[in-house]
This record gives C-alpha cells, structure tokens and sequence, in this order.
C-alpha cells in the first residue's frame, strides 16, 4: 500500500495542487494571526517588564487613592531596600509654533540602583529643577532639541521656564512617554501631585511575597497590594486587552478561512476519487479490501495535508515578518514589535491544517468503499436527479432556514446579540443545505440571457446544472467569503449610520469655539472660514444670568443661520423667538417640563418662553432676538462651526485649537472628536474585516478553479466531440468563462442578498436597546456591495482561464481514442 500511495501521489500531484493551495493559505493565514498575536504580546510583555525591573512588591489605587501616610508607611517598611512612588504632574507646555499651550505629563526621576527607570538616547537626565528632559518622539514632533528652553504653566496660572537637557528614549515605551524632570521640580509643578503606585525592591533574603505581606500590614486596606510579578502582570494587562481581542478576531477571521479552505478540499477529493472510481475498483479486484481503500485515500489526505500545512507555515512566518516590519515603518505610538516564534504558533497550525483535510477527505473516502469492483468497472452513470438522502438533506435544510429564520428576528427584535448569531449560523447552514436545489435554480434563471447568445452559453448553462450538488459545493466556498464581507460591510455601514444620528442627538454640533474672559476679535470668523475643513461658521454670544439660588449660561443665535451647523433637524427647527433650548441639569434646576413655561433673567431683564428639552447644547438657548431682550448688544463670545465629514476631523481640531491667536483662552469643544476617533475604528475594521475575509474568497476561487479543471478532464472526451462537431478553441474557451462566470455571479447576488439580511439583523440586534431616540438606521453600501459583485464576476472568469487553456489544447481525435 506504501508504493500504491506514492504511485497514487506522483499520478495525482496536478488534481490537488488547488487542494494544497487552498490548505497552504488557510494555514499560512492561520499562523499569521497567532504569530502576529504572540509577537504583539511577547513584545509588550517584554517592554514592561523592562520598565519595571527590579520591583520586588508594588501597590497601587484600587477602592481608595494613595495618601501620603501609605507612601510614607511604604517607605519605612524595613524589608524594602528601595522605594519608588511613581509621581506624574500635568503642566502645559508652550511649544515653539503651537499659539497656545498643550497639555504634558510631567514624571519624577527616582533613584535607578534597583529599580529601573528612563534612560535618555541624547543628552542627560536632569539634575535641576529648572531642566526637563521630553520624549524623543515629542521633541521630534514639535521640532526641539537639547539645549532650547520651553514654557510650561499649571492650570492655576504659575509659569515657568526650563531648559531640555536631554531626551527620553522612548522606542521601547508602551503608549506615549511622559517627559521627566527631579521629584523636587514636579513638588513645584504640581504640589501634592499625582502618584499612580508605589514599586519596592527588597533587601536581601527578603522575597517577593514576603515583602508584599509585610506592605499589605502597613498601607490603608483599600489598595491593593502585588508581588513584582503580579504587578508586572497587571500592567501588561492593560496593555494587552486589546492585543486580545484583536487576536480573538484574528483567529476567528482564521478559522473562516480554514473552513472555506475544508469545503475546497472536500470538493477536490470527492471529484478526484469519483474520477478514479475505476482505479479503486481495480484495487478491489486485485484483493484490496475496503479498509485498505480508505484508509489509502486518508493516507493520501493526511501526507496531502502535512506537507501543504508545513509550506503554510512557512508561508505564515514570511507574511508576519513582512508586516510587523512593515508596522515599524509607521509610527503609531507604540513599540517596535520583534518578530517572536513559540511552538505553539508553529505546531497548532500545523496539526489543525492536517487535520482539517484529513477530516475533510473521511466522506470521499467512505464513498470510495461503497463502490463495487465490478459496477466500478462499467462505464460511468449520470448522475441520479434525487435520492433518499437528498431529499432527507433539503428537508432538513428547510427546516434550519426556517427554525434560523426565526430565532434570527427574535435576536434582531429583541437585541439579543448570542440569539441574532444562533440564528444566522443555523439559517446560513440551512441555505447551504438546499444549495443543490437552490443555485442550480438561480444559475437557469441568469443563464437565459448567455444562453440566448448562441451555443457555447447553451452549452455552459447545461453544464452548470448539469451535477448540482457539485455545482453547490462549487459555489459554497465563494457564497460564504461574499456573505460575509457583505455582512461586514453593511453591518459596519449601518452601525455607523446609527452612531451618526446618535452623536447628532448627543453633540448637535460639530464644533463649538468659545472664550469667557474675553473678547473675539472682528476678524475671527473670517479665520476660521479660512480652515480646510470648515464648512459654516455661525457666530453666537453667550450671558450669564444670576439669580438669588442659581447661576446659568444664556446663549443667543441666529435662529436662521442655526440650521446649517445643528444636524439634528428637530433642535434646528424648535429654535424660534418665543423658544428655549435647555439641557436636562437646567430644567431640573429651574423646574421646567418639555413645553411649559419659563422664566429667563431677573430684575428689569427677564423673558418668558417656551422650554424645549435639548440634549448637546449649552444650559440655555435662544435666538438672537429674544437675547437681545435680556442684554441688549451682547458681544460675540463664540462660534459654531460645521465640518465637511470628508476631512479629517484630527486635523480640522488641530486647526481650530491654534486658530485666531490674539485670544488667550479658546475653548474648543463639540462632537467632532468622539465622531473622528468612532470613524477610525470604524474604517479600520472595515479595511481589517474585509483584507482578512478576502483571504477566504480568494480560497474559494481557487476551489471555483479546480473544480473547473476537474471538470475539464472528466469531460474531455465529451468536449472533444464538441470540438469534432465544429465548435472552435475560442467557444470552448467561452464556454467555461461563461459556466464559472455563472457560479460566481450567483454566489456573489446570493451572497450580497444574505449581507444585507445578515448585516442588518445583526445590527439590530446588536445596537436596538443602545441608541437613543433615533433608533436602529439600516445603510446599504451600495459602491461597495457593487464592487464585491464585480470582483466576484472577474475573478470566477479569471478562475476558468487555466482550465480552458487545458480543454483548448486537446487533439479531437486524439481525446475520442482514449478512455
């Protein structure tokens, strides 16, 4: 059976080459998420540790802050031979070119002969209390070296000047390093400054648990108390929460692929043992029995499988390598993340890759043994219309479309995420079932216009309902890839159309410019037109009424040009004279319901409105008008301004908070910075969901190809009577680019029609009892969904040029002289 397996393997190679292809990218894309994962971690783990060597016990805020009696308390304990309180003061910093001041994290330097701390990659640390040493990337950013001088001010208006002695080495740091300066300079920053935790080395003798039961006894009960161990730990936690989730959606995007990677390879083995049901059937009659024919076919499987499984990890290893080292060329404010091996992210992908085509080749193999030698021997059936176990299979299909139906509306009506997910995976899993009766259906009904075309479109249509449980698995692969990045993509579109409406509820406003201690300039409106970006500029004055009990904010605006900066229809439209706009703190305080009656001002100056609940705007809102009513000649205290949604929101902020330097004091505020973050993560898992699921399409359409190449050699002769009838290499060719054309297009309309379904059930359900008063919004991304059609349609006519090269290339005579 060892030389009929290496015979079989040398005879066969070309009909799996997409079957080790299809395993070789499902492992490699595999292994590339958990290497990615380990590297990310490892990398993390190792760059805090490095951080905090040498902490032998720490403790930090848990129920209760640090107090200066536990810093104090953890500095005396005799057990410790160094104690580090980590001690942050926030300062402002006056940057060359920047008009006003940003905000920076001031860290105290701490003795390092135990326990680590910064190390500088040019000049020194300080020494002084008037020197500072910044992050490298900072001073990079604002353009400053060693040796310029910097200004930095508290927020309670002292003001200081420090000379940069030295810059921080920060290639290594986790998040963005703080600058540092002596534990003195910080006391004068910021007395009684902010300490995140206390780390101890111990004295000699003394271990880990000991020293933290020691500190347990002396702190207040309410902190919590690590060894240097769990204390690293816990740092690297808050670290690498999002590493894993990300690897959790790494590996599930992995999974897909390996599973659209099994549904190819079973395809390919149920196609090359039905060809070589005449080879078996001579085992047979030789004297092999029918466990010797399985388990020659799961030899053949599992030797298939290893080998493509170690090229996928190799192919894996490679990939990570290329992109963690092309995230280093990119600076994203973390650390260079090396490239790190461990067994398990070689050895799991392996096995699971062999495995998974073993497990995929246990059907085919079966059907081989049922076959016998002599019914073997004869020329081959047609494949029988229904049977027993087809029509057991469609109903049961039926019933998992039904039953997943339902607990699929049930999920998206009563926001139950695990339901919705129940009910897809089942309903999903129904349609595949009923695939055999399904896309040979849909592929007659688009096959009408090509077969009107002349006889290779007849033909090719013939042909694709010809088999239709092949048919059905042909297409399975690719209806699952465009399912879902389908779903992705409308789920994605309609998520963010739903937080759209609700920032609009929320923040009505993308901008609000605003300074209270004085006045803005004639010209500053006329500043902010200016910024790309800036779409209206609205101006507005702002009041402050005083009663007996209660002081709150009055802000008057042009009632007209209001509409083209609030995005929220309902405010816009609600501001009118007689009106006020008032948040919910201000209609508790002067006891007002939505639509009664209140009083503004006091004393000579007072007016009675209207009140209006109103969510995102200041305390109180009115027009222009009734304003004047109250200070008659207000000054202009402020803007509202709307942004054009195509640029970029970073930018725009950045823009406006260094805009108009004569003012001082510019507050700048709005919705346009939580809206510019969510649109981020939104076009990141976008182009993070739709680059990993692509993988699995492309899988599928090597399996769209081999079966086309399988084909191609099961009818050769049958193509061949087509060539000695007259139909020329150019219609034969036609012919399979219009046959895998069919199959991608209804894999592609199917899959695009179950995104949709998916993308917005899943919405609903996942987002219906999170939103606000504007609901659930469903988008259809209709550029993108029409781009994946095209695509699918491209690449199933790609996916029929190296088969009809093969049939185009056979001799007529030659093919009808052979069996």
């Amino acid at each position: 059976m060892r030389r009929s397996l290496l015979s079989s393997l040398r005879a066969h190679l070309g009909r799996l080459i997409a079957a080790c292809l299809a395993i070789v990218l499902g492992v490699g894309f595999g292994s590339l998420a958990m290497i990615v994962h380990s590297s990310a971690s490892h990398g993390v783990d190792q760059t805090i540790g490095a951080q905090y060597k040498g902490v032998d016990a720490a403790v930090v805020p848990d129920q209760s802050t640090l107090s200066p009696a536990d810093i104090a308390a953890a500095k005396n304990l005799p057990q410790a031979a160094s104690v580090v309180a980590y001690t942050t003061a926030y300062v402002q910093a006056a940057f060359p070119g920047l008009v006003r001041p940003t905000s920076l994290p001031v860290e105290s330097l701490h003795d390092t002969s135990r326990i680590a701390g910064p190390t500088t990659s040019s000049g020194r640390l300080p020494t002084a209390t008037t020197e500072i040493a910044l992050p490298a990337r900072l001073a990079d950013k604002y353009k400053v070296t060693v040796g310029q001088t910097l200004r930095l001010d508290n927020y309670e208006g002292k003001a200081w000047t420090v000379r940069i002695v030295g810059l921080v080495d920060d290639t290594n740091y986790v998040g963005s390093a703080p600058a540092v300066a002596t534990e003195a300079a910080v006391q004068i920053f910021s007395p009684g400054a902010f300490v995140s935790g206390v780390g101890l080395a111990a004295k000699p003798g003394v271990s880990q648990e000991q020293l933290a039961e020691a500190l347990q006894a002396k702190v207040s009960p309410g902190l919590q108390v690590l060894t240097g161990t769990a204390f690293i730990q816990h740092e690297v936690e808050s670290f690498t929460h999002g590493i894993d989730v990300l690897g959790g959606v790494f590996g599930m995007f992995a999974v897909i692929a390996l599973f659209v990677a099994c549904l190819v390879i079973g395809n390919t083995f149920t196609i090359v043992i039905a060809q070589r049901t005449r080879e078996m059937a001579l085992l047979r009659c030789v004297g092999a029995s029918r466990r010797q024919v399985f388990t020659s076919v799961l030899s053949e499987a599992t030797v298939v499988g290893a080998v493509a499984s170690a090229i996928g990890v190799i192919f894996g290893v490679a990939l990570s390598a290329l992109a963690l080292a092309m995230s280093r060329e990119f600076n994203w404010g973390i650390p260079p993340v090396p490239l790190h091996l461990d067994p398990s992210s070689l050895l799991l992908p392996l096995v699971i890759g062999t495995v998974a085509t073993l497990i995929a080749a246990v059907v085919p193999a079966r059907r081989a043994t049922k076959v016998a030698p002599l019914a073997a021997l004869r020329p081959e059936v047609a494949p029988a219309a229904a049977s027993r176990a087809g029509i057991l299979r469609l109903i049961l299909g039926f019933l998992l479309l039904v039953g997943g139906g339902l607990l699929l509306a049930g999920g998206a009506a009563g926001s139950q995420v695990l339901l919705g997910v129940a009910g897809g995976a089942l309903s999903f899993l129904g349609v595949l079932a009923v695939g055999s009766l399904l896309v040979p259906a849909l592929i007659r009904v688009i096959g009408v216009l090509p077969a009107r075309t002349g006889v290779p479109g007849r033909i090719a249509l013939a042909n694709a309902v010809r088999n239709p449980k092949r048919t059905a698995a042909t297409t399975s692969a690719l209806l699952i890839g465009v399912t879902l990045i389908s779903l992705t993509c409308v789920g994605i579109a309609s998520v963010r159309k739903t937080f759209d409406v609700s920032m609009d509820g929320r923040y009505p406003v993308d901008l609000v410019v605003t300074t209270y201690k004085e006045k803005m300039p004639s010209g500053a409106a006329d500043q902010l037109r200016a910024i790309k970006g800036i779409t209206q500029v609205v101006p507005v004055s702002q009041v402050t009424v005083k009663t007996a009990d209660n002081e709150y904010q009055v802000t008057g605006v042009d009632a007209a040009a209001a509409g083209s900066v609030i995005h929220n229809p309902e405010l816009a439209n609600a501001l009118k004279p007689g009106t006020a706009l008032l948040d919910h703190g201000t209609m508790s305080m002067l006891k007002a319901e939505d639509g009664s009656r209140v009083t503004i001002g006091t004393g000579k100056h007072q007016l009675t409105v209207t009140a209006r609940r109103a969510v995102g705007l200041d305390g109180v809102t009115l027009t222009s008008t009734d304003l004047a009513k109250l200070t008659p000649n207000a000054a202009v205290t402020g803007y509202w301004l709307a942004s054009d949604p195509k640029a970029n929101g970073s930018q725009v902020i950045d823009a406006v908070e260094q805009s108009i330097p004569t003012v001082k004091d510019l507050s700048v505020g709005g919705g346009l910075a939580e809206r510019t973050s969510y649109t981020k993560i939104f076009d990141v898992l976008l182009i993070v969901g739709v680059g990993l699921l692509g993988v699995s399409v492309l899988i599928a359409l090597v399996g769209v190809g081999n079966t086309l190449s399988l084909s191609v050699l099961e009818r050769t002769r049958e193509n061949a009577l087509l060539r000695a009838m007259g139909l020329s290499r150019r219609q034969l060719r036609s012919m399979l680019a219009v046959e895998s054309l069919l199959m991608a297009l209804v894999a592609a309309g199917l899959g695009i029609v179950l995104g949709l379904i998916y993308g917005w059930t899943g919405t609903a359900a996942l987002m219906g009892g999170q939103t606000a008063k504007g609901g659930v919004q469903y988008a259809v991304p209709g550029t993108l969904l029409i781009a994946i059609a095209a695509i699918a349609a491209v690449a199933g006519l790609l996916a029929s040029v190296l088969p009809a090269r093969r049939a185009a290339k056979v001799a007529p005579a030659g093919a009808l002289a052979t069996e």
